[in-house]
């Protein structure tokens, strides 16, 4: 009989939970030796706000054997373009024992990454979407001008990465697609030749676990953010004249110190006075819920060198969406740079903050002390 090894989960919290609708990155093993399969499970964003490449390389270096066949599973929104092409070379390397499975959605980078497989399987009701490379900038004319020499670069690279996988694809209909922002269905997929066989459908709404996030998207399909609009399911157990059961009595000294405790085993003690207020201490539910969201916040948080703002967003109750907006656009207001990523913004994003050059009053002395046939030397450190 075959034994299944545990699987090995990983997030930025470093908390180990199992496999389930919302989990974005896992591997595990299962068989004997000689019959042994890997799988790799991406299920979130790609990149700094999810699961990085090195993370995703290195991990998947540690458990493979080299020859056992390797299953790389994508239900994802996409993220940042160079990890999800850093994801594409690692599965294209493994050669012919990699298949790239499209459980629910391979969006953006993501799409960049499966198609890095030998063999791709979508789902039936599964998706895959083909987009331009976005992103946030910041800074003069000449600054803008280098970004969009950049995004033209880094076209040609999406570009190259699906004619790996669709050789035979047509270069100028692929551009129009991409420049579009194509959804493509299971079967549209393997016409195109980004995709090898059409595979058993999943509940798609059971597995994306990405809700609003979709709606960063300018052509996101109806019928796919309908779903997230749906009631929950009935309880199967329940007959519809059983009666409604009694609300639990709340123990709110008992939820307030499991969320002094909680917050200490994860080092975020900070949190637990805007968690108090966010929570209201009105269910065992709502204050795991809460913990679970104050632990990711932080993380964004932290990722983004902005740890200090981690307080006031937990206390206003922000989702982790809500955040990365709001730290996006602190980023971008700081003027340091810029990154490709291939996520959109959601819709109701504040427009990113041009910033002009700051004016340099010794530069300007100098250049008015010139002007008058003065010496610009001796004006440095000097103000006007």
């Amino acid at each position: 009989m075959s034994k299944r090894a545990q699987p090995r989960i990983y997030n930025r919290a470093g908390q180990r939970v199992q496999v389930k609708d919302k989990t974005w990155y896992a591997l595990q093993a299962s068989g004997e030796a000689a019959e042994r399969v890997f799988e790799v499970f991406v299920y979130g964003e790609i990149g700094a706000w999810g699961i990085t490449a090195n993370q995703f390389v290195q991990d998947l270096r540690a458990m493979d054997d080299g020859v056992s066949p390797v299953i790389a599973a994508f239900n994802s929104i996409g993220g940042d373009l160079f990890d999800g092409l850093a994801m594409h070379n690692a599965l294209s390397r493994l050669g012919e024992r990699c298949t790239g499975r499209i459980d629910a959605l391979a969006a953006s980078a993501a799409s960049v990454a499966v198609c890095g497989a030998h063999k791709v399987v979508i789902a039936a009701n599964a998706m895959l979407m083909i987009h331009n490379p976005w992103t946030y900038a910041a800074g003069d004319a000449e600054d803008f001008r280098k970004v969009a020499d950049v995004l033209d670069q880094t076209m040609e690279a999406i570009i190259a990465a699906y004619k790996a996988k669709a050789p035979d694809i047509d270069e100028v209909e692929l551009r129009r697609l991409v420049a579009a922002e194509t959804w493509l269905t299971a079967n549209e997929a393997v016409a195109l030749g980004l995709a090898d066989e059409v595979g058993d459908g999943v509940k798609v709404k059971a597995c994306l676990g990405q809700g609003g996030v979709l709606q960063r998207y300018q052509h996101a399909p109806a019928d796919l953010l309908a779903q997230l609009d749906e009631p929950p399911e009935p309880d199967p157990e329940l007959e519809p004249d059983d009666p409604l059961p009694a609300p639990p009595v709340v123990d709110s000294a008992k939820l307030a110190l499991m969320i002094t405790q909680r917050c200490a085993e994860a080092g975020i003690s900070n949190l637990v006075a805007p968690l108090l207020s966010s929570t209201q201490l009105e269910s065992e539910e709502i204050v795991q819920a809460g913990l679970t969201r104050a632990k990711a916040v932080n993380d964004l948080c932290v990722a983004a060198r902005l740890p200090e703002l981690s307080a006031e967003y937990v206390e206003a109750g922000l989702d982790a969406a809500a955040v990365r907006a709001r730290l996006f656009d602190k980023i971008v207001g700081s003027g340091k740079g810029f990154e490709i990523d291939n996520s959109l913004p959601l819709d109701n994003d504040p427009a990113p903050k041009v910033l002009a050059k700051q004016p340099d009053p010794p530069s300007i002395w100098a250049a008015r002390q010139a002007a008058q046939g003065g010496h610009p030397q001796s004006a440095k450190g000097v103000r006007p």
